[in-house]
């Protein structure tokens, strides 16, 4: 037998395997579409993530390491967000236009089957999400290298709205313009937060180039796309979006650059397993006040994952605490220590119960 007649076989092998693979994916979506019936009868939620953390768990266990594990769960993310959402079309509002960081955390997240919405302003997603407009929303809230996202945390002092997850993107930005070439960049636009990851190398690279700061990544590059002088730090996404060439690739000054984003929806998740809960605190004004927050924490043995203060805008002085722990508001310890802070605090919101990031993208 020839080396050709081989390949040959071993192509026939492949296309019967690839005509399996579609008959079984369009079973799976028929299944999911009869689950969504069965649910939409008993009024139940349509996401249901800790048996989502059920299907990953079993599959990388069943894979046991032959399919490169990562590439697995994103396939399989994909056919199970896609399944999803045959049992009812969302639409994802997140802060735009086409081609931001928040667009690729929202494509990351919800696939490509979600209808994505983009919004000129983070205030206005969440707007979006409170009137029922959107499903959900995707909002930036912090970054490994430059903090809190301010304008996120003082959306939901004014917002009635729960957060339903959260992603975690690594960040790498790119120099990017219409022609590729470095000399043609009289300018380099981005938002405020990639232009202060790239400060030095745009300093040592560019210096006597201004930079730009516009409302978002997606902006800049659409600013590129149409002026052959601006040069745009800008996403993998926005490359392919907006015709742009690279210029230089992973221009951030630190490794490592990750930002989280959170899914805002009308309602949080039931427990995965794996989860996080949000609140919003208002302080007694009394020395010690933080001290007695905190000790609850200690004494329930709850990890505390991040706390952030944010002033209350016409109140001078006065502060609203930002808290996020590691477990469910269902969890036992963390309902009953919910219990003792709505009691104890001059004001007291819980902002939702949602998945880890890690849960759906380790």
């Amino acid at each position: 037998m020839t080396k050709s007649s081989d390949i040959l076989d071993i192509r026939n092998k492949i296309d019967a395997i690839d005509d399996k693979i579609l008959q079984l994916l369009k079973e799976r979506i028929t299944c999911a579409k009869n689950i969504g019936k069965l649910k939409d009868e008993s009024s139940r939620a349509k996401w249901d993530p800790k048996r989502e953390r059920e299907i990953f768990e079993r599959l990388l266990k069943e894979n046991k390491g032959v399919f490169p594990e990562q590439s697995l769960t994103s396939i399989f993310h994909e056919i199970i967000t896609t399944c999803r959402l045959s049992q009812k079309k969302i639409q994802v509002s997140y802060l735009g236009p086409e081609a931001t960081f928040t667009h690729l955390a929202g494509v990351k997240y919800f696939g490509q089957s979600a209808s994505y919405k983009p919004m000129e302003s983070i205030d206005e997603v969440f707007s979006e999400v409170e009137k029922g407009r959107t499903t959900y929303g995707v909002v930036p809230v912090e970054n490994s290298i430059e903090g809190a996202v301010f304008s996120t945390l003082d959306s939901f002092m004014k917002y009635n709205v729960k957060i339903c997850g959260e992603i975690q993107l690594p960040i790498t930005h790119n120099l990017v313009c219409r022609s590729g070439n470095i000399e043609d960049i009289q300018t380099v636009a981005s938002h405020s937060q990639p232009l202060a990851q790239c400060r030095e190398w745009l300093k040592k690279n560019l210096p006597s180039v201004p930079t730009l700061p516009v409302f978002s990544t997606g902006a800049a590059a659409q600013m590129a796309a149409n002026n052959p002088n601006i040069g745009a730090i800008a996403s993998s996404l926005a490359i392919k979006t907006y015709q742009l060439q690279v210029v230089v690739k992973g221009i951030e000054d630190y490794q490592g650059n990750t930002t989280r984003f959170l899914v805002i929806g009308r309602t949080s998740p039931t427990k995965s397993g794996s989860d996080k809960t949000s609140l919003l605190l208002g302080l007694l004004d009394r020395p010690g006040a933080l001290n007695e927050v905190l000790t609850i924490m200690s004494s329930k043995n709850i990890n505390l994952a991040k706390i952030e203060s944010r002033p209350v805008k016409g109140k001078q002085w006065t502060y609203l605490f930002f808290m996020d722990m590691i477990g469910h508001i269902e969890d036992p310890v963390i309902e009953e220590a919910c219990t003792i802070l709505r009691r104890t605090c001059s004001y007291y919101e819980w902002l939702g119960s949602y998945p880890l990031a890690d849960t759906l993208e380790s």
